[in-house]
């Protein structure tokens, strides 16, 4: 059986009077183990002191391997982890550990820390000074930074659904296959990488383990500013929630796979999803146009209705279901061909039309499509007026992202009246609009309190203000008679009235 192989990574920053001690204190049993293979990296953060100097001439055993580098540059906190960790992937490391060059966290902790990732229980493991929080105060936790300390992780506990007892603790060890799961290159270069890389776990579901540890304060030097560090990690906190919610998107919070799911369904709150099932009756024929997956289908099938779906992606899952499916991009399908001989009651466009080339010319196609005329049309999109946006506009913010309100797949960003506008000036008559609530249940759960109050409040702001409050649009319209309609019925009137 191959040993695995653990990194013990030493941040160091002016630590020249506390380097030589936080090296003594590693425990030299994780050097002799049959199942380890310890090596050691210290870097050097451009120090103004002898750091660098005297961590070289620090005397090891002749069989520990270490490695002394000093950054030509200040990179940061956040910077120096970025290089230590990239040279753990590098380097074929199983494991890192984060160690402080000056001596804050105990060294000697550092097996009861690793034991979790051994055994594969963990993808990551904190030391926490504050699962026993009057030891913290006992360690010389100055009273201040204790009561921000609780404030600060009980506050990001919330707004991430995380259940930490803390966050700002830099006592820390990582498997690297879980470090190849996220950005963390695209984090802060400052102390809130260690807020952001928490963020990136909990978002690509790492299994996180905390140990507790002893505190110490002894006369080093704290290079943390509280009050922007506290408004920092905070705004990150709200950005990934912002994210999860599909009105916000920042790159490094972006931790999906390409096996993950746009678009899950949405049937259990009000939502385009859930407003479109109760529109139908039961055992109307129904086009449901860009279907998504199975999941997004099956509740109609229930209801007892004749689907034909199209979808421009895989389609298997569809047909598992026994719904008959065509395959075809809704940009440039022949639609009256692919559907000659159908008929429908209804048309289904659910988050649609926003993705397409050109929505006008696919809304004139599909008014003339025969199997359409007198199929009623329900069309869902974004609300880029929900007044999240607006204020995210007034911040001076606009970034698309995977999903939402400002999905980078879109072509279109639509209002209440843009969207009206649309339809009829391609030839549909708009019968109503309403307004979609949030999906804080995707977000938070559908069953928490939270979430529910949240969507009872967004719904109480969409009867007062749809514009602002609405985070979709539903349109409901019927095609309208073409020109050449019109004219015909027309001169058939004009014959039959003077006769």
């Amino acid at each position: 059986m191959s040993k695995k192989r653990l990194l013990i990574f030493i941040v160091a920053y002016n630590a020249e009077k506390k380097i030589d001690r936080v090296l003594e204190r590693i425990p030299e049993g994780l050097f002799r183990r049959s199942d380890l293979s310890t090596e050691v990296l210290i870097i050097d953060d451009c120090s103004s002191d002898e750091t660098f100097t005297t961590a070289r001439n620090h005397v090891f055993a002749e069989d520990i391997p270490v490695r002394v580098l000093v950054n030509p540059k200040n990179l940061g906190y956040g910077g120096n982890q970025k290089l230590g960790y990239q040279y753990a992937l590098l380097h074929g490391f199983d494991f890192v550990a984060l160690l402080h060059g000056d001596g804050q966290y105990a060294p000697e902790r550092l097996p009861d820390l690793l034991e979790p990732l051994l055994t594969g229980e963990s993808d990551a493991v904190f030391g926490s000074r504050m699962i026993n929080r009057m030891s913290a105060l006992q360690g010389g936790m100055p009273l201040y930074k204790f009561l921000g300390n609780i404030i600060l992780s009980t506050v990001q506990n919330f707004l991430t659904g995380a259940r930490l007892s803390e966050w700002h603790s830099g006592y820390r060890l990582y498997s690297t296959a879980i470090l190849k799961m996220i950005p963390f290159e695209r984090n802060s270069n400052g102390f809130d990488f260690d807020t952001d890389i928490i963020i990136q776990l909990l978002r690509t579901n790492a299994r996180i383990s905390e140990v507790p540890i002893p505190t110490y304060y002894g006369d080093e030097i704290c290079h943390v500013n509280g009050i922007p560090y506290a408004c920092t990690v905070l705004l990150s906190c709200l950005q990934s929630r912002l994210q999860s919610f599909g009105i916000f998107y920042n790159p490094k919070f972006d931790t999906e796979t390409a096996t993950t799911p746009h678009y899950a369904p949405k049937f259990h709150f009000p939502s385009s999803h859930s407003m479109a099932l109760s529109s139908v009756k039961n055992g109307e024929k129904i086009l449901i146009l860009g279907a998504g997956s199975a999941g997004l289908v099956a509740p109609f099938l229930e209801r007892g209705c004749d689907i034909i779906a199209i979808e421009v992606e895989d389609i298997s899952d569809l047909k598992a279901l026994g719904v008959r499916c065509l395959q075809g991009d809704l940009n440039t399908l022949d639609l009256g061909q692919a559907l000659a001989g159908m008929q429908f009651d209804k048309v289904l466009a659910l988050d649609v039309i926003e993705h397409l080339s050109s929505p006008e010319r696919f809304l004139e196609r599909l008014r003339c499509v025969p199997a359409c005329r007198g199929a009623e049309l329900l069309c869902t999109v974004p609300n880029v007026a929900f007044f999240v946006i607006r204020i995210m506009l007034l911040l001076g913010f606009f970034d698309y992202g995977k999903r939402g309100i400002l999905d980078r797949t879109h072509t279109r960003l639509f209002t209440f009246s843009s969207l009206v506008r649309l339809c009829e000036q391609s030839g549909f008559e708009v019968t109503r609009t309403e307004g979609i609530p949030a999906p804080f249940p995707l977000a938070l759960g559908g069953t928490s309190l939270l979430a529910r109050v949240l969507t009872r409040l967004n719904l109480l702001g969409i009867k007062l203000w749809r514009g602002l409050f609405a985070f979709q649009i539903l349109c409901r319209c019927v095609p309208s008679p073409h020109i050449q309609e019109l004219l015909e019925a027309t001169e058939r009137h004009s014959q039959t009235a003077h006769t």
